[in-house]
């Protein structure tokens, strides 16, 4: 561990912050003062507001708020970054040109260890209070659920931390009592820190309850975690501790008896699966404009497993999602130039990956931007080109409540980052039981579930036109790899997951190649890696060189009678029809010229394999070691 975070470590196990209230919300609740554990553990309600700081450090600029979720993940076969070269900070991510000195990656690094910290802090003292063994039924049940949710949140920030930088050093006490043992602990290989995460996370499943037994124990129905979020979680780290990384001898690897953790992740994802208290959402969109846009506390259907809330329009609390990504917002009356970063944009490869008939397509991408008319409240479309297109499940105009007229400078919304979504349980548990036992009818009709949902189909009923079947175990892994694409993306998911797979650097290479020949309008090549496209986006000539929108519609779905008047599958028209305007579409615009608005200028540049499947560890972690540097050596290529 650095000395920078140690020094701020030890100040927090003096002194922990709290955050107090009795809002509905769990996480909305304001700091008021720092105290010693002995105040912070001392009954059901200061270690509950102990447990809030823990939550706190999902988000933030230096959390989920921002760099966690949309500047480390992008890069990948379905989004790039902003335009422009690389700055030393947040346009060096996607580029993979990250140097270790980046003036935004210490901040996150730092701040995962601090909410490492925190956890450490209720796991020690929570099982010392008395009312752990010596209180009512209830509070005992109340303060059980607390320590497995600290097991859990601990859980998180390391496998965050993992899935970027590789080996770290374990710290699973205290930090002021590690200090006494060893200040300056060596990196730990990753599988026994994973090793050690699916001990905890098995331990804190008898902690923690199902959803329809929180009101038993006498707590709310709110944002924290239930028993179905950590087995998910403790799922998803399995499959990363089975999966191929990055190791510090400079070659990429599978860990060992890798079948053991498929075997985990398959029982964990079929527990919650067969349990009942998770469902989907019949509707795609309804789940991303209304549940996640509405900022619900607790969706209806419990597919939002586990999130990330924010707050208070703070750096520190907040998300600036919707700002740094999604659609970008005019006023209509200054026409004033468009808030918001711009920070990621869709591939034109990956919208055409979706199916014409997918409805997902419309809601990862956003092929407009917003103009504000003057109520404040009513949004009217822009054209977006394919070069330019949004990612679409954070969107400013989706908000409810929206944020107020001329508030749109203030770059926090109060969005929820999405962690672990009751989707992505059921395209795990099809991965695992497809890797153990090949294409079962369990396995088709888990990814068949999510599928049906997909295409706007009754969820639980067979359907020829959608269902998968009949797929060898390689061409069923493909198509899991393509659907976790299309039901994910835009999630910061997608880089981790082809990492884990071994597959970033030929799906890089590949969707380089593919958006050459679009550009080129020369037919496209199916990826190897993944089930191929629809073929009939795949003859790059037959695609439209330009989309017709109509002008002053409010209407959000990209298809004809709703944006667009003309296909985008088949050759555009060559007059303009009238009331609309005419937007670049598939043109040499993707892959040749110069400039930052062709596509391949900007995408994943100097990505390197053998290195770039990690972030450089910060220099500040390094050079606070002083005379003990090289117990934290520098990821390899770096």
């Amino acid at each position: 561990m650095n000395k920078n975070i140690n020094r701020s470590i030890l100040v927090v196990a003096a002194g922990l912050l709290l955050t107090l209230g009795s809002c509905k919300k769990f996480l909305d609740q304001q700091p008021i003062t720092a105290v010693g554990p002995e105040l912070v553990f001392k009954d059901i309600q200061t270690t509950r507001a102990a447990l809030v700081s823990v939550y706190q450090q999902l988000t933030g600029d230096n959390g989920y708020g921002l760099k966690l979720s949309v500047y480390f993940p992008i890069g990948t076969d379905e989004t790039q970054g902003p335009t422009g070269a690389g700055d030393g900070g947040r346009r060096d991510f996607p580029l993979y040109v990250t140097t270790s000195s980046n003036t935004q990656i210490f901040a996150a690094y730092s701040q995962l260890f601090k909410g490492i910290q925190y956890a450490n802090l209720c796991i020690a003292n929570i099982p010392t209070m008395d009312k752990y063994d010596g209180g009512s039924d209830q509070e005992k049940k109340q303060l059980r659920r607390m320590v497995g949710e600290a097991l859990t949140l601990r859980a998180q920030f390391y496998f965050e931390a993992i899935r970027n930088w590789g080996d770290l050093p374990a710290h699973f006490e205290p930090a002021e009592v590690l200090a006494t043992k060893d200040p300056f602990p060596v990196r730990t290989d990753r599988d026994i820190l994973y090793n050690r995460l699916l001990d905890d996370l098995k331990a804190a499943e008898d902690l923690v309850p199902w959803r329809n037994e929180i009101a038993g124990i006498g707590d709310d129905q709110d944002e924290r975690m239930t028993k179905a979020t950590v087995k998910a979680l403790r799922a998803r780290i399995a499959l990363f501790r089975g999966g191929y990384a990055l190791r510090q001898d400079g070659s990429i690897k599978r860990g060992s008896d890798y079948q053991t953790y498929y075997q985990i992740a398959k029982t964990e994802t079929n527990d919650i699966i067969t349990s009942g208290q998770h469902s989907l959402d019949p509707s795609f969109k309804d789940l991303w404009k209304n549940q996640v846009g509405g900022r619900t506390v607790n969706d209806p259907y419990g597919e939002l497993m586990f999130q990330a809330t924010a707050i208070g329009r703070s750096a520190a609390a907040d998300t600036k999602l919707g700002y740094y990504n999604g659609p970008t917002v005019v006023d209509l009356a200054t026409q004033s130039a468009a808030t918001g970063t711009s920070g990621v944009y869709i591939l034109p490869t990956y919208f055409y990956l979706f199916d014409s008939t997918d409805t997902r397509r419309d809601v990862t991408c956003a092929a407009y931007g917003d103009t504000l008319a003057s109520d404040g409240v009513t949004f009217y479309k822009r054209g977006a080109q394919v070069t330019g297109l949004f990612d679409g499940k954070y969107r400013r105009d989706w908000l409810n409540p929206p944020i107020a007229a001329g508030n749109y400078l203030n770059n926090y919304s109060g969005s929820k980052w999405q962690i672990i979504r009751y989707s992505d349980v059921l395209l795990m548990f099809a991965e695992a039981e497809n890797e153990l036992n090949g294409p079962t009818a369990a396995a088709f009709n888990a990814i068949n579930m999510v599928r049906r949902r997909g295409y706007g189909k009754p969820i639980g009923a067979a359907d020829v036109t959608v269902d998968l079947a009949g797929l060898s175990k390689d061409d069923l892994f493909k198509a899991i790899v393509r659907e976790r694409a299309l039901e994910l993306g835009g999630e910061g998911t997608r880089k981790y997951d082809l990492i884990r797979w071994n597959l970033l650097a030929t799906a890089i290479t590949q969707t380089k190649a593919n958006l050459t020949q679009m550009g080129a309008s020369v037919n496209m090549n199916a990826p190897t890696y993944m089930a191929p496209p629809p073929s009939y986006v795949m003859v790059a000539a037959s695609l439209p060189n330009a989309m017709y929108f109509k002008g002053r519609t409010s209407s959000d779905d990209l298809n004809i009678g709703g944006l667009v008047v003309n296909s985008l599958y088949k050759t555009a028209p060559t007059s303009t029809p009238s009331g609309t305007a005419k937007i670049t579409w598939v043109t040499s615009a993707i892959s040749t010229g110069t400039g930052s608005s062709v596509t391949l200028n900007h995408y994943a540049n100097s990505f390197q394999t053998l290195k770039s499947e990690l972030l450089p560890i910060p220099i500040d972690a390094i050079t606070a070691y002083g005379g003990f540097a090289a117990n934290m050596p520098q990821n390899p290529g770096y």
